[in-house]
């Protein structure tokens, strides 16, 4: 059961990365910025840190008291619906990479098709407009 705890808790955290958060440490202070990196000891990389003049954060995990979102994740299981509708049987989920696979050849990610040519690639960034078109309605 721990490893699939932890399995689920890495999955959860890796959807941090690249987001908005806000980091208060165990001595009262916040950051607010873009999450770089976190590792398995909740050691973590801010970018752009707002209000600091800070370019770039190194944050240790043993200070680390608590970690908040400020912006909606990407909704990967929700395109990866999308896209079975129109690949029944060829899509696959990579949580543990925050992409997805179609046809074991195509790599979608939140930042758009990533990898593939072809009519099937073209077929995906087609879904993958429309997704976020509607996403953000």
């Amino acid at each position: 059961m721990s490893a699939l705890t932890n399995r689920k808790f890495n999955e959860e955290m890796i959807q941090f990365v690249g987001k908005k958060v806000s980091v208060e440490t165990s001595d009262k202070k916040n950051y607010n910025g873009i999450m770089s990196a976190i590792d398995e000891k909740l050691d973590l990389v801010l970018d752009n840190v707002e209000g600091q003049g800070i370019l770039k954060l190194i944050i240790n995990g043993a200070f680390v008291k608590e970690v908040k979102l400020l912006e909606k994740p990407f909704d990967l299981k929700g395109l990866a619906e999308r896209l079975a509708r129109v690949f029944p049987g060829l899509v696959r989920v990579r949580d543990d990479v925050g992409a997805i696979i179609v046809m074991e050849k195509i790599k979608v990610t939140q930042a758009g098709v990533e990898e593939g040519a072809g009519l099937a690639a073209d077929r995906v960034k087609a879904v993958y407009d429309e997704f976020m078109r509607d996403s953000k309605k």
